[in-house]
């Protein structure tokens, strides 16, 4: 269990020496691309599971019912709060970023169309944990790339390393803060907003550290 140990992300030959780099390495790009489509594949896939919402959905959707504004927008003014709370833990933006935003929702999109719809209670379950799996590998590979992450994932990598604490603490944390506040603001969540609350954090974890140690040997400790 080696994995939840760790504290930030590797550095393998292919990472970019800085997120914030415009001329990056093809081999860089081209994981970038594979980890955030895995992200984007593991998200349909546990949405077409139809268990719950990820726990960001259910802020969104609490946001949304105090403001009166739709979810697309509501999910916009979280995402912007949280990039704000970049600032403090001086997190830098990079090509990621945008890649992320654009990649995992064109993903979504047309993986969605395609994925099964299990009705079987058993079959969803095991449909949600597939989802979050992904979501944690597509996340160690696209974050080891090291051109920016989403907003969720750098608050999760600055709050790792300004407290020293492991990810995947950290990252359950957040997520179970994120379904606390959202339900007290009026948003609903489910069997699979439980599964992707306490789940994703290790998996991001384990994705990260299988990442690391396939590439360049690296250790957890």
């Amino acid at each position: 269990m080696k994995f939840l140990k760790l504290k930030k992300v590797p550095v393998v030959t292919w990472s970019s020496p800085q997120p914030l780099n415009l001329r990056p390495r093809l081999s860089t790009l081209f994981y970038l691309c594979v980890g955030l489509s895995i992200f984007g594949l593991g998200e349909a896939t546990l949405v077409s599971a139809n268990v719950g919402v990820s726990p960001w959905t259910v802020l969104a959707q609490g946001v949304g019912r105090m403001a009166g504004v739709r979810l697309g927008l509501a999910t916009l003014l979280v995402s912007v709060c949280v990039l704000l709370l970049w600032i403090p833990l001086r997190q830098t933006p990079g090509i990621g970023t945008v890649a992320n935003a654009l990649i995992v929702s064109l993903v979504i999109e047309l993986s969605y169309r395609i994925l099964p719809q299990p009705e079987a209670i058993a079959l969803q379950i095991a449909q949600a944990v597939v989802g979050v799996l992904l979501v944690g590998l597509g996340s160690g590979i696209y974050l080891v790339a090291n051109l920016g992450s989403g907003p969720r994932d750098g608050l999760m990598t600055g709050l790792a390393r300004r407290t020293d604490l492991p990810i995947a603490g950290v990252r359950t944390s957040l997520e179970l803060a994120a379904v606390a506040v959202g339900w007290s603001l009026g948003g609903t969540f489910g069997l699979g907003t439980v599964l992707f609350a306490f789940g994703i954090g290790p998996a991001v974890s384990l994705g990260l550290y299988a990442v690391g140690l396939i590439f360049a040997g690296v250790d957890a400790d």
